[in-house]
């Protein structure tokens, strides 16, 4: 194992919601999630670990590659399966050939959050240039949520669409830091970003000021 190796992110999404799968499966190059399938989402560092511990879970069960990047700092990877006890074998997998457990990579923290409400038409569409999802309609209340390390950003987005009817309009899982894009009416995009905040609060892990 690299002594310097860390487990930015390292979390286990189950019950994937119809929304945030469709979002995901339109912006990967790999094997594409469908509502319902479980996913292994992680971030390491340094980022070339990505490979050899990918390859390690896909020989270990039959997990299906979704994506794999390394980007300026950090490695990013998802598996994807139907089936939750194979996206739990190659969890197990990636942990055995670390010799780590899952108390053993960072926890996240919740960096800010934001509600814009009656969103103004050319902020919307300023928004609308960038986004991979839905698109914003003015009128509409944003929500935004960033943390840190950026991967987790994934449950939120996830736990966000279990809790309330809300648009997806961007999912930032790579950097430093993950931001979530959610639109909706202003109580339906509140109790989102609740529950998208509880969800990252609940994840178990080493808790640093340098993240």
């Amino acid at each position: 194992m690299n002594p310097d190796l860390t487990i930015r992110a390292l979390i286990q999404i189950d019950r994937l919601q119809p929304k945030f799968a469709a979002y995901t499966g339109a912006t990967v190059q790999g094997s594409i999630p469908l509502a319902g399938d479980t996913v292994l989402i992680g971030e390491l560092a340094p980022g070339n670990e990505v490979f050899r511990l990918v390859d390690k879970a896909l020989k270990a069960s039959s997990v299906e590659a979704t994506s794999q990047i390394v980007e300026r700092e950090f490695g990013f990877f998802i598996l994807r399966s139907p089936n939750n006890s194979e996206v739990s074998a190659a969890c197990d997998a990636i942990l055995g050939e670390l010799g780590l457990s899952m108390n053993q990579r960072l926890k996240p923290e919740v960096e800010s959050t934001q509600i814009i409400t009656s969103v103004e038409p050319y902020q919307a569409q300023l928004l609308n240039k960038w986004s991979s999802g839905s698109l914003v309609v003015p009128g509409q209340t944003l929500g935004i949520i960033e943390c840190a390390p950026a991967a987790y950003i994934s449950i939120a987005a996830n736990e966000a669409e279990k809790a309330a009817e809300i648009d997806i309009i961007q999912v930032q899982a790579l950097g430093r830091y993950g931001r979530f894009f959610m639109s909706g009416s202003e109580a339906s995009v509140q109790t989102a970003l609740e529950a998208a905040t509880t969800a990252i609060g609940m994840v178990e892990g080493i808790e640093t000021a340098s993240q």
